[in-house]
């Protein structure tokens, strides 16, 4: 596949980063309501308006960035607030909370899927943008999903496993959350984090990359060309 210009990368990228940060931001919000917790709702965060969910820094200038540079296309929305004391069995509903985010990306990755057939389909100039955005959105919603599943807090697998563990572990891991940034950025300059995460969103690549309808070859050459 030909290299992209910075605007074609613009555009390429555009719908599937801020959805994707968005639509994960909304499933915690929508969780937390179904257990108890209007919050979100009443803030008028329980929305797929992606202007509702903008983090300056997040959502615009880290991801413009790394756009820039050539780099894999990275980024976050504001967290949705959750009342912790609404929730109506607070330990066990928090992380199921928090497995909304990451699970909304894997059926994110899926419509993406559809849209990749929808442009194998429609062929041409159209079909091939098309297959270019939905490669884009499987590879986000994927990192996504599998980044967050991460058990350090204050990423969603961290939350997860807080609900899970009896007591004293639960506490000690949580514990760890004004630390987790810090040592989740060490763990990228290190290569560390690359090495633990890799293997996985390999996998979900390979599984989601074959049902597009796409050739193994020409998937991974519309993602190269993208990253």
């Amino acid at each position: 596949m030909d290299e992209l210009n910075v605007m074609q990368r613009i555009a390429v990228w555009a719908l599937p980063v801020i959805f994707a940060i968005t639509v994960h931001e909304t499933a915690h919000g929508w969780v937390a309501l179904r257990f108890g917790d209007p919050t979100a709702r009443m803030l008028g965060r329980l929305t797929l308006n992606p202007i509702k969910h903008i983090d300056p820094v997040g959502t615009i200038l880290v991801p413009g960035i790394l756009l820039m540079l050539g780099g894999i296309i990275f980024g976050w929305a504001k967290p949705v607030p959750i009342t912790y004391e609404n929730l109506r069995n607070p330990k066990r509903d928090m992380a199921l909370v928090a497995l909304g985010g990451p699970l909304s990306n894997l059926i994110m990755a899926a419509f993406w899927v559809l849209m990749a057939q929808l442009g194998a389909w429609f062929g041409g100039d159209v079909g091939l943008f098309l297959i270019y955005m939905a490669v884009a959105g499987i590879f986000i919603n994927i990192i996504l999903m599998v980044l967050n599943l991460l058990p350090l807090p204050p990423l969603d697998g961290g939350r997860v496993a807080v609900g899970l563990l009896p007591g004293p572990a639960s506490w000690q891991l949580s514990r760890i959350e004004p630390y987790g940034f810090p040592i989740l950025v060490l763990l990228l300059v290190t290569g560390i984090l690359g090495q633990i995460l890799w293997p996985m969103v390999t996998w979900f690549l390979s599984l989601l990359g074959g049902m597009t309808g796409l050739s193994p070859e020409a998937f991974l050459a519309v993602l190269y060309s993208l990253v």
